[in-house]
C-alpha cells in the first residue's frame, strides 16, 4: 500500500481550517447581538415623541417670528462671569412694550438632559436677569419669548467663541407641502 497516506483520519474538529472558516460567521452573530441589545436599550434622544404635532405648529411658531419683526425686537444674552446667572439686554421700537418676565430656553443641540428653562426678570436697568441651573460651555441653541408666548427670538450660541449671543427678530418663510426647500433656488 502507499506510505505517504496518515494511518490514521482524524475527525473535522481536530483540524484548524474548518474552525477559522466558522470564526468570522461567529464574529458578526456576536456582533449583531450586541448592536441589537444597544439598540434596545439606549434611549435615542434626538426623536421626539410628537414630532406629527411639532410639524403642525410650525406654522404657529413662524407667527411668533413675524411678531418679533413687527416689533422690532433684539436681544442680546450674556453669561455672568462665574456662570451663574444669565442676562438679557432686550429692544424694541419705541412704542413697543417690553414685559416684565421672560422666558429663556437653552437647548443643547443632542443632549436633552442639558437643556435649561430659564425665567427672567426685569431688573428696572434695561436688563433682565435669570439664574442658571448649570454652567453654560459649547454650543447651544437659543429661544427667548415673552411669557404669554406671542413673540419669539431665537439663535445659536458658542460659548467659548463668543462671550454673548445676539438675537435679532427675523421672519422665517414657510415652505408648503408642495414645496422642497432643498431645491429652492437651484
Amino acid at each position: 500500500m502507499n506510505d505517504s497516506l496518515p494511518k490514521k483520519i482524524l475527525p473535522w474538529y481536530r483540524y484548524r481550517g474548518p474552525w477559522l472558516l466558522m470564526l468570522g460567521p461567529f464574529i458578526v452573530i456576536v456582533a449583531g447581538v450586541i448592536t441589537t441589545y444597544l439598540a434596545v436599550v439606549s434611549n435615542d434622544g434626538l426623536v421626539d415623541d410628537d414630532y406629527y404635532k411639532q410639524g403642525l405648529a410650525v406654522n404657529q411658531v413662524t407667527a411668533r417670528d413675524q411678531k418679533a419683526v413687527s416689533l422690532g425686537l433684539q436681544a442680546e444674552v450674556m453669561q455672568s462671569a462665574d456662570g451663574s446667572e444669565v442676562r438679557v439686554l432686550l429692544r424694541g421700537m419705541p412704542d413697543a412694550v417690553l414685559a416684565e418676565v421672560l422666558k429663556l430656553r437653552i437647548t443643547h443641540p443632542t443632549r436633552s438632559g442639558l437643556d435649561q428653562n430659564v425665567l427672567l426678570r426685569a431688573d428696572g436697568t434695561g436688563f433682565y436677569t435669570g439664574k442658571l441651573g448649570a454652567r453654560l460651555a459649547g454650543r447651544w441653541h437659543i429661544a427667548l419669548e415673552d411669557v404669554s408666548s406671542e413673540w419669539r427670538l431665537t439663535g445659536d450660541w458658542f460659548i467659548e467663541k463668543d462671550t454673548s449671543v445676539r438675537l435679532p427678530a427675523e421672519a422665517r418663510a414657510v415652505v408648503g407641502s408642495g414645496g422642497n426647500s432643498q431645491n429652492k433656488g437651484r
